[in-house]
């Protein structure tokens, strides 16, 4: 009957609007809150049809969705491991009762921002019990190859907040001027020392004590050569290199280095020859012999190694390593590497947080604290780098804001209540029309 048909149709629409009052409701409530992505209900007209003119009213049916691929703007922070993604993508996350579970199957759940601070065992985790997960790096800091289509590979990023770190020095510039007095006939022919700092595996401070000892010619002239002996202070002072250095004393090329020569003592101490192309020899050093690069300069260069008419002096002695340090502070930078960063100076790279991506993040299942899980009709996940693919990159200091406008909601709140209003008007009219139908009984 047609007039029963406008009186379910106008429930139909009271019970719709009292749904998107809903979606509206809670997107206002979480105007503040970091990471919330905003409901949506779209209405769709049903259709029953009409039968030899008359027509029956079908009323009105919902849909909601939460649009989580609308990101909120990003805010600015005080603190280096708050995180957002900029762009597509979600950071992989895992609950706290992982962790009590003892076992090394965490399970992933997806967000696009959280507040991660270390918690009394050092675990990235916000306030909430969302724990960070990421790829662990060697102890030399390369992330090895981990699968992209699982995430088998992730574990929970965990900070020793009390930790120590050295670097060992493995490469070594020895540049200095050698006076070219000093090897003319007559001159007093003193060995000239140098020492050297370095750190071992153990980042204990050792040195390598270099003497220079001029070569005199036994008629008036210059021999401008000089013999270039090392000793290693780890070693107890052994001999780890000894080099015979001639120097060009020709118009144009006059004070630069020409030829580097390995002496017998030197080969028998396990030295390496010297190459001219690059200036690199290499010596054995520390307890255990580890191979370090020392970079004297190369053939004719004049950038390293020089003899000229001068004072000796070390014109550039550097060296990479590092002593023991303390942790001071952890960073994350936008390619997802999560790097300790030590009062000496060295930076190590610790984990690296990969971005997952899938095909329709609209359906993901949606859970408490803006986190969410994968449906079926989310599609199969994939785990970039940041900033690589289809993917955004990770932003330190950052949190990303809610995705409500909220003049928006306000101006969709007015037209919901209209809307309801409207909808008891026509169930009202219904009323008064079956009223009139009593009636003409009487």
């Amino acid at each position: 009957m047609t007039i029963s048909s406008s009186l379910n149709a106008g429930v139909a629409g009271l019970a719709a609007n009292a749904n998107r009052l809903a979606t509206i409701s809670d997107n206002i409530a979480n105007s503040s809150t970091y990471g919330y992505k905003r409901s949506q209900t779209d209405f769709h007209s049903m259709v029953i049809g009409s039968n030899r003119g008359t027509y029956s009213a079908g009323g009105v049916r919902i849909t909601s969705m939460r649009m989580i691929d609308q990101p909120g703007a990003l805010e600015a922070t005080s603190n280096p491991t708050d995180l957002a993604v900029r762009g597509r993508g979600f950071l992989p996350v895992t609950q706290e009762t992982a962790l009590m579970s003892g076992t090394d199957d965490y399970p992933m759940y997806l967000a696009t921002t959280g507040s991660f601070r270390t918690d009394a065992n050092g675990f990235l985790r916000t306030s909430t019990g969302l724990v960070l997960l990421g790829w662990p790096a060697d102890p030399d800091g390369a992330i090895p190859a981990y699968p992209r289509d699982t995430s088998d590979g992730l574990e929970p990023v965990q900070i020793q907040t009390n930790q120590f770190a050295a670097e060992p020095t493995t490469e070594i510039t020895l540049g200095v001027n050698l006076p070219a007095t000093e090897t003319e006939f007559g001159a007093a022919g003193t060995a000239l020392p140098l020492s050297v700092e370095y750190f071992d595996n153990l980042g204990t401070s050792q040195s390598i004590n270099v003497t220079y000892t001029p070569t005199l010619p036994g008629a008036p002239g210059a021999s401008n050569t000089w013999t270039m002996t090392m000793r290693d202070s780890a070693q107890g002072g052994a001999l780890i290199g000894e080099y015979t250095l001639v120097f060009d004393a020709t118009q144009g090329l006059g004070g630069t280095l020409d030829t580097v020569t390995l002496t017998a003592a030197g080969t028998a101490a396990g030295a390496g020859v010297w190459d001219p192309a690059s200036g690199v020899l290499t010596v054995d050093v520390g307890p255990l012999g580890d191979t370090m690069s020392i970079n004297i300069g190369a053939q004719n260069s004049g950038s390293i190694m020089t003899q000229l008419s001068d004072s000796f002096a070390p014109t550039a002695i550097n060296k990479n390593g590092f002593p023991v340090g303390n942790l001071t502070s952890v960073e994350v930078d936008g390619n997802g590497m999560v790097s300790a960063v030590f009062d000496t100076g060295i930076t190590r790279t610790l984990y690296q947080i990969p971005i997952v991506d899938l095909p329709n993040p609209n359906g993901l299942i949606a859970l408490d604290n803006q986190i969410y899980t994968l449906s079926s009709t989310s599609g199969s996940f994939f785990l970039w780098d940041a900033g690589d693919g289809p993917t955004g990159d990770v932003v330190g200091y950052a949190l990303e804001g809610s995705a409500t406008d909220i003049a928006g909601e306000l101006t969709d709140l007015i037209q919901t209540q209209r809307a309801y209003s409207s909808n008891a008007k026509v169930i009202q009219t219904v009323d008064e029309m079956l009223q009139e139908t009593t009636n003409i009984k009487r």
